[in-house]
């Protein structure tokens, strides 16, 4: 756990925001090369991921702060220390992909290139935030004796969990991420209609969050069912069974278009 990476001066450099930062910027230029990719204009479609990542990280920190609101009605300004760590994922694509969605409808852009094109860099951006996660020490894991165990004594952490062996599930997710990044890349060019890797990822990332889950030793998650469904597998259900009827409807409408 090293939540200060190191310090210039007065100016501290936390591993947390500088991990948000890389994953930023490495999203915004795979957005880029994939737009131009899609025969779009590179450096518009940069400039919507500006907008698309910065909606998505504003959703995925009041998710959080609502999650939380009991420590941070005590102290408002600590809802912008975001290099301390602090994000729900989740909150991010609840806000993101419909602005995403009107963005590029407002542009004129098919939504489902746009989702192609947005939807896989947000996985390797989420990769490099667990990265972040597990520096910070927040969004751990419950105790296990395997020898890979981590021990965070982040004030993120529950008292009984500190200084105790944990799963590292931030690295367990950081892991799943960069692999679904690579297949999404590797499907990109292989596509068989628009729309197709978008709606990969929507329904690959929810089963990869709810295995997660299971490892997860965080009780500020939240639970829909205590002890057996968390908020996040809640999401994940509901995301994967829109995601699935989009696709079934997404296909039928390609096999029509095509008779």
């Amino acid at each position: 756990m090293f939540p200060l990476l190191f310090q210039i001066g007065p100016f501290p450099v936390h591993t947390y925001g500088l991990m948000i930062a890389i994953g930023f910027f490495v999203s915004v230029s795979m957005i880029r090369r994939l737009s131009q990719q899609s025969g779009l204009d590179p450096q518009k479609m940069a400039d919507f991921a500006f907008w698309f990542l910065l909606v998505g990280f504003i959703g995925a920190r009041s998710l959080f702060v609502i999650t939380r609101w009991s420590d941070f009605a005590a102290d408002p300004l600590a809802i912008f220390k975001i290099w301390e760590g602090g994000l729900v994922f989740f909150g991010g694509p609840l806000l993101a992909v419909p602005f995403g969605i009107w963005m590029v409808h407002r542009s004129k852009i098919s939504g489902w290139k746009g989702i192609d094109i947005f939807l896989p860099p947000i996985a390797i951006a989420h990769a490099f935030g667990r990265l972040g996660c597990l520096a910070a020490g927040c969004c751990y894991g419950r105790p296990t004796d395997l020898p890979w165990a981590v021990r965070l004594n982040s004030e993120l952490v529950d008292k009984a969990h500190r200084g105790v062996a944990l799963h590292p599930v931030q690295l367990y997710e950081a892991v799943a991420l960069t692999l679904l990044f690579a297949g999404l890349l590797w499907l990109f060019p292989r596509k068989k209609f628009d729309g197709q890797v978008g709606l990969s990822y929507l329904l690959a990332y929810p089963i990869v969050r709810s295995i997660i889950e299971e490892f997860r030793g965080d009780s500020v998650r939240g639970f829909v069912i205590d002890g057996f469904l968390s908020t996040s597998q809640f999401i994940s259900l509901v995301i994967f069974l829109v995601a699935l009827i989009a696709l079934i409807w997404r296909v039928r409408e390609v096999n029509e278009m095509r008779k």
